[in-house]
C-alpha cells in the first residue's frame, strides 16, 4: 500500500515480472553516464532495502520457501547489476581521460560522490615515474606505486561504497532478535490476566527462512544467489531441535538468540569453526564503513579528435583488470602496492580497526597479503600495503560495546519512554514514541557524536540497522555468547521479564541492579520505580524485583545491600506476573496510565529490549 500511494515509478520488488523488467531495461541502457549511475544506484539499493526487510520482517507462515529464494535471489541480482554499471561508467570515463587531464602531471583524475558511493579514478596518460603517486583531495583516498607500474599503461579505481554488497547475503540479512507476539488485543489482555495453562499458549519455535543450495558463480566472481549457504547453518540450524526448544521454552516462542549457550553448543554442531588465523570471522567481527574497491585497470584507447570527428577505437571485452602481480612471473618478488584510505566520519571506531580482503574464491574475508598498516587516530586515515589489488573493507570488534554497564528503562510521558545504555566506550540515549524510536544521542568521552543519526523518527529495526553500521553495536547475535561474558538467564525468565516491563513500561522505570548476577540463572533481578514525572528517578525510589517468568516478587533488600538474599518485603506476597505484583504497590494513576498504553508502544519497547538483552549482557 505504501509502494502504490508513493507512485514513484519504481517497481514492486516483491512482483518478479515487475523488478525483472527493470533490470533488464537499465541492462540494456546503454547511457552509463557516472552521475546517472549513481542516481539510479539510489532507487536500486532502495529495491534491495525493501527485499532485505521482507525477508527479516515476515512472519515463516506468511512467506513461502518459493518466496525467500525469489527474494534474495533479486537482491543479488540487483547487487551485481549496480557494480555492473559502475564498471561500465568507469570504461566510459576512462576512454575519454585526456579531458580529465590535471594541469601539474598530465594525468586523468576525477573524484565523484554522492551520500551512498565515492567514485575516485586516476589514469596514467604521461607514465612518468616521478608521478607513480597520487592523493584525491576530494576524498582524502591515494596510492603509491611500484615503479613498474608507473611506466605502465594503467588506470587506478578506488571505488568506496558505504554498503556492503560483498560478504555473504546471510551476513546482511541476519534476523532481528524478536518474538512472535499474540494479537495486540490478545497480548495486552493476557499479560495484564493470569497465565493460562501451558498447552494452549505452546507455539512452534519461530523458524529462520533457510538459504537455497549453492548453484553456480557470477562470472565476475563476485557471488551467485546461494553463495552464502555454507553459513546458513548460523541461522537455520536451531531448527533441528524444536522439541527440545519447546519444551525449554515452555509457554514462550522464544527466539534463536535468547536459546542457553549449552542448547545452541548442542544443536549447532555442524556450524563451521573458523580455524585459519587469516580468515575473518564474521559472527565475531562486524564489517563498517563500506567496502572500498581498489582495482587497477587496462587504459583503453583513447577518443581522438580529427577535424569535428571524436574517434576511439573500440574493444569487445569491456573493462579489464591490470594483472599484478604479472602472471608469467608469479615466484618473482614484487614491490607492493601502498594505500591510504580517509576513514568514513560517520562511523564510530573505538579501536583500531581491523583491515581484510575480500576472496571471491573463498568467499571470505581475509587479513594476509595486506601489512604494514599505520591508523592515524587524529586525521582519521589508515595506510597500508598490498601485495596485489583487492577489495577491502574494515572491520571491528562486534562486541567491544559489550557487556553493558549500566542500563535504565524510564517513561517520560504517555505512550513514551527512553531507553539508556552505558557502555565502556559510550553512552547510548534511545527514545520511544508510540511504535517508532529515535536515537536521541550518543556520548563518548563527555563529546556528542554521530549526529547525523539524531533525531529521526525510524522503526526499531532501522535503528538497529543504522547504528550497527555506525559502529555502535549494542544488539547481541545468535553467538555472542561465545565472545562476551554473559550473565545466562533461563529463556523463560529473560522474555517473559522483557514482556512484563514493556507491559507497564508507560508508568514504570527499570533499570539495571548489581544483584541481577548473584540471582542464578532461573531469575532475574532488577530495579523498578512508579515514575510518573520528569525528570530522572531518584536513589531513594527505586526497589528490587525478582521474577523466573512465572512468580514475581518484591525484595527486601536494597542495591546497598551487603549481601543477596531472597527475602520478601513485609506486607508483600507473590504474584504470577509483574503487573500483578506492581499493582500491590502501585498508585490508580499509575494503573490507568498502563492500561490504557498503546499496544505498538507495548510492542516498540519489548522489541528493543529483546534486541539489547539487557538483562543478560550487563
Amino acid at each position: 500500500w505504501e509502494h502504490y500511494l508513493s507512485c514513484d515509478g519504481s517497481p514492486d520488488p516483491t512482483v518478479l515480472q515487475e523488478i525483472n523488467t527493470f533490470m533488464s531495461l537499465w541492462r540494456e541502457d546503454q547511457n552509463e553516464d557516472i552521475q546517472l549511475v549513481m542516481e539510479k544506484g539510489e532507487q536500486v539499493l532502495n529495491l534491495i532495502e525493501k527485499l532485505q526487510f521482507l525477508l527479516l520482517d515476515t512472519p515463516p507462515n506468511e512467506i513461502t520457501e518459493k518466496e525467500t529464494i525469489q527474494y534474495q535471489e533479486s537482491i543479488l541480482e540487483l547487487q551485481n547489476l549496480l557494480h555492473q554499471k559502475y564498471n561500465g561508467a568507469t570504461e566510459r570515463l576512462l576512454k575519454t581521460a585526456n579531458m580529465y587531464e590535471d594541469s601539474e602531471s598530465g594525468n586523468m583524475q576525477a573524484v565523484i560522490k554522492d551520500k551512498n558511493v565515492t567514485f575516485c579514478l586516476w589514469a596514467n596518460l604521461k607514465k612518468k615515474v616521478r608521478f607513480k603517486n597520487h592523493m584525491f583531495y576530494d576524498a582524502q583516498h591515494g596510492f603509491d606505486l611500484p615503479k613498474s607500474l608507473a611506466m605502465s599503461s594503467i588506470a587506478v579505481r578506488i571505488l568506496h561504497t558505504h554498503y556492503d554488497h560483498v560478504s555473504p547475503l546471510w551476513l546482511q540479512c541476519q534476523s532481528v532478535p524478536k518474538l512472535e507476539v499474540l494479537d495486540s488485543k490478545e497480548f495486552t489482555q493476557h499479560s495484564k490476566d493470569n497465565i493460562e495453562a501451558p498447552e494452549e499458549e505452546e507455539k512452534k519455535a519461530r523458524e529462520e527462512p533457510s538459504m537455497p543450495a549453492a548453484e553456480e558463480m557470477c562470472s565476475d566472481g563476485r557471488k551467485s544467489a546461494a553463495s552464502f549457504r555454507e553459513n546458513s547453518n548460523s541461522i537455520a540450524d536451531i531448527n533441528e531441535t524444536e522439541e527440545e526448544t519447546e519444551k525449554k521454552s515452555e509457554v514462550l516462542d522464544i527466539p534463536s538468540q535468547v536459546q542457553d549457550p549449552p542448547i545452541q553448543e548442542k544443536t549447532n554442531d555442524k556450524e563451521e569453526t573458523i580455524t585459519e588465523e587469516n580468515i575473518v570471522d564474521l559472527q565475531q567481527f562486524l564489517l563498517v564503513g563500506g567496502v572500498y574497491h581498489i582495482d587497477a585497470l587496462q587504459l583503453p584507447p583513447q577518443v581522438k579528435q580529427i577535424k569535428d570527428w571524436n574517434m576511439v577505437e573500440l574493444l569487445g571485452g569491456g573493462l579489464e583488470a591490470y594483472p599484478y602481480p604479472p602472471e608469467e612471473a608469479e615466484d618473482a618478488t614484487h614491490p607492493p602496492i601502498q594505500i591510504t584510505l580517509r576513514l568514513s566520519d560517520t562511523v564510530m571506531y573505538f579501536e583500531n580497526p581491523v583491515i581484510a580482503r575480500w576472496d571471491p574464491a573463498g568467499q571470505q574475508w581475509r587479513t594476509d597479503g595486506i601489512c604494514n598498516i599505520t591508523y592515524e587516530t587524529q586525521e582519521k586515515s589508515l595506510t597500508f600495503e598490498m601485495d596485489a589489488f583487492y577489495t577491502v573493507a574494515l572491520l571491528q570488534d562486534a562486541h567491544q560495546n559489550m557487556p553493558y554497564q549500566a542500563w535504565e528503562l524510564r517513561p517520560t510521558g504517555m505512550d513514551e519512554a527512553v531507553l539508556t545504555v552505558t557502555t565502556v566506550f559510550a553512552t547510548i540515549q534511545i527514545q520511544i514514541k508510540g511504535n517508532q524510536c529515535m536515537l536521541s544521542s550518543v556520548v563518548v568521552e563527555e563529546k556528542d557524536v554521530l549526529s547525523h543519526l539524531t533525531g529521526k523518527w525510524i522503526s526499531p529495526h532501522d535503528l538497529r540497522a543504522v547504528l550497527k553500521k555506525a559502529g555502535v553495536n549494542i544488539f547481541p547475535g545468535e553467538y555472542s555468547y561465545k565472545y562476551v561474558s554473559v550473565n545466562k538467564k533461563a529463556p523463560l525468565a529473560e522474555v517473559r521479564a522483557y514482556q512484563q516491563m514493556a507491559l507497564v513500561a508507560s508508568a514504570f522505570a527499570f533499570a539495571r541492579s548489581k544483584w541481577n548476577l548473584e540471582a542464578g540463572q532461573e531469575q532475574v533481578v532488577f530495579k523498578v520505580s512508579e515514575h510518573l514525572k520528569a525528570g530522572s528517578v531518584e536513589d531513594k525510589d527505586w526497589s528490587l524485583y525478582m521474577f523466573n517468568g512465572q512468580k514475581a516478587q518484591k525484595l527486601k533488600i536494597t542495591e546497598t545491600s551487603e549481601a543477596f538474599s531472597e527475602e520478601l518485603e513485609e506486607d508483600s506476597e507473590f504474584h504470577s506476573t509483574l503487573y500483578h505484583m506492581l499493582k500491590d504497590f502501585a498508585s490508580k494513576e499509575a494503573i490507568a496510565k498502563v492500561e490504557a498504553a498503546s499496544f505498538l508502544f507495548i510492542d516498540a519497547v519489548y522489541q528493543l529490549l529483546l534486541a539489547t538483552r539487557v538483562l543478560t549482557y550487563s
